[in-house]
This record gives structure tokens, C-alpha cells and sequence, in this order.
């Protein structure tokens, strides 16, 4: 089964000035289509099962998938064609949206960090604390509704929560949190195919709002954020990752096929019995097969 990349060409190297505009969001890694790929997906996803039950029986790890973008680069249908095959006992899906009242008045990484998996579990942010780098910075408006102290907004705001989040996912990964981090890179000419859809297709109206259009019409400013936030917070720790996410269908392969690399790299085994477990155990079975000779 060939790979998706070729030797991670769509990592973000720490240190790098990454520019989206030399990341081709149409790439298909040599598939002619989905039918081509379709195979590859199934057995990323079936591997994947196996190993998330490795991980919930070894409670070791957790693995954090942070998904940003712009606006209609298909983040929910991305995360819903990865975790079809996944066991919900052990996975969640956190869709942060513009923070509430109560969110506002706690410290931006509160939120988030209420989110992150226990050991054991997978769960996919669908944005994330990298919102509080983009959203507010595009639009100061929204810093505003945050109330902070004027100190709090003094000097580099940007750079400086950043360099916090750095430190926030180091502690994670410390703690056994694994993060795969996916910038889900879209084309101007295909958002304005998707968001066209929203107003045109029954079963995707709901999700049109008149911010998308706004957001459209700030592109080159989300760029420039978006790739100041990649360059400053592609760690060796949890580095980025730019997803192409012109096509759909490839778009849930590339990121299947990197979820299915980073569990594999845990080297997840099903816990060792023994002691007293393991002479209970042995108890167990022998009275149970005494009664099924009955």
C-alpha cells in the first residue's frame, strides 16, 4: 500500500516560515480519485481500531487531533469519515465556537484544556485554542469582549500567547497526550465552491452564516495569521501538519493515514497480567470451564 506523503513534505518544520501559497491544496499523492483510495482508507481505519483499543486497554496515552482551517474546508465531514470505525466508548469530538460569557471571563486556554482526552481515549478538537491566535487578532473586536487587564494586552499579545500554548502542549505531551496537529489548507476558488453549496444544497443550508462571508472577505489577513501561528508553533514536541483540502475524499485519507502513523509510533500492547490478577484469572477459568462441562 503506497504512502500518502512522501517523507512528511507536509510537515511544518520548526523553525520555518511556512507561506500556504506553496502547499498545493489540490495534491491527491498519486491517487487519480477516490475510488483509487478507497482501500487505503479502509485499512488506515481498520488498523486504527485496533490500535485504539490497545490504547484504552493500556491507558498510557491519549491522542489530541486538532483540527483549524478557514471556513469550508471540511473539518466536521473529515472527522466524521475518520471516526465511523472508531469505538465511541473511546472517543469525543469537541466543537469549540465563539467562547461564551463565562468563557470570556476565565483565561483563554481554560476552555480547551477542560477538553483534552484522559489516557486512554481519542478525541478530535474541531478548532481549538489556536482560535485565540486568529479570530481575536483578525478581528479585535472579539480581544475585547475578553475584558482583559491593560497589561494583559500589552506588548506582543500574539507572540507571546504562542510562546503559551508552546509551553501548554509540552506539558500535555509530558503528561502522555499525544497531538496531532492539522492545518486543513483550502483553495480561495474552492471555499467559494463550498460556501456556495451552503446556500444552494437543502442538506448543508444549516450550516451557512453570514460570518463565512465576512471571514471571505478578511482572506489575506487570516493567511498571514495562519502562517505566523504555524511558524511559531510547529514544535518537535506536536509539530503541523498542511493537509491539502481541495478534495474531500483526500483530505480524510491524508489524515487517517497520519493518525494511523502516530498511534503505530506508541507501540501499544495490551497490558500484562500478573501477581494476584493473574492467579484470580486463572481461579476464573478454571471454574468456568468446570461449568460448561456440566
Amino acid at each position: 500500500m503506497r504512502d500518502v506523503f512522501r517523507q512528511n513534505e507536509f510537515t511544518v518544520r520548526p523553525g520555518s516560515r511556512p507561506r500556504l501559497k506553496n502547499f498545493d491544496s489540490a495534491y491527491t499523492g498519486g491517487f487519480a480519485d477516490e475510488e483509487h483510495a478507497r482501500e487505503k482508507l479502509r485499512t488506515d481505519c481498520e488498523e486504527m481500531a485496533r490500535l485504539q483499543d490497545k490504547l484504552m486497554a493500556q491507558e498510557s496515552h491519549a491522542l489530541l487531533v486538532i483540527f483549524q482551517s478557514i471556513d469550508g474546508s471540511g473539518k466536521d465531514g473529515t472527522i466524521k469519515a475518520i471516526a465511523a470505525g472508531l469505538d465511541p466508548q473511546g472517543c469525543t469530538a469537541q466543537n469549540f465556537k465563539k467562547p461564551s460569557e463565562i468563557e470570556n471571563k476565565h483565561d483563554y486556554l481554560w476552555r480547551f484544556h477542560l477538553g483534552v482526552p484522559e489516557r486512554g481515549r481519542i478525541t478530535f478538537f474541531n478548532r481549538s485554542y489556536y482560535e485565540e491566535v486568529i479570530s481575536p487578532r483578525v478581528r479585535p473586536e472579539r480581544l475585547d469582549e475578553q475584558s482583559l487587564p491593560p497589561r494583559s494586552r500589552a506588548g506582543d499579545i500574539w507572540k507571546r500567547r504562542m510562546t503559551e500554548i508552546n509551553n501548554f502542549e509540552q506539558y500535555l505531551t509530558d503528561n502522555g497526550v499525544v497531538i496531532l496537529k492539522l492545518f486543513l489548507n483550502l483553495s480561495k476558488e474552492k471555499q467559494a465552491e463550498r460556501l456556495l453549496e451552503r446556500t444552494e444544497e437543502a442538506e448543508k443550508r444549516w450550516k451557512f452564516s453570514p460570518a463565512d462571508l465576512e471571514n471571505r472577505g478578511l482572506w489575506d489577513e487570516h493567511v498571514k495569521a495562519h502562517e505566523e501561528m504555524l511558524a511559531r508553533t510547529s514544535t518537535k514536541a506536536a509539530p503541523w501538519h498542511i493537509i491539502p483540502a481541495d478534495h474531500r475524499w483526500f483530505t480524510a485519507l491524508a489524515v487517517a493515514d497520519l493518525m494511523a502513523r502516530r498511534l503505530r509510533a506508541l507501540k501499544l500492547r495490551y497490558p500484562a497480567i500478573k501477581g494476584e490478577d493473574k492467579e484470580e484469572m486463572e481461579k476464573a477459568r478454571k471454574r468456568l470451564t468446570r461449568e460448561l462441562k456440566r
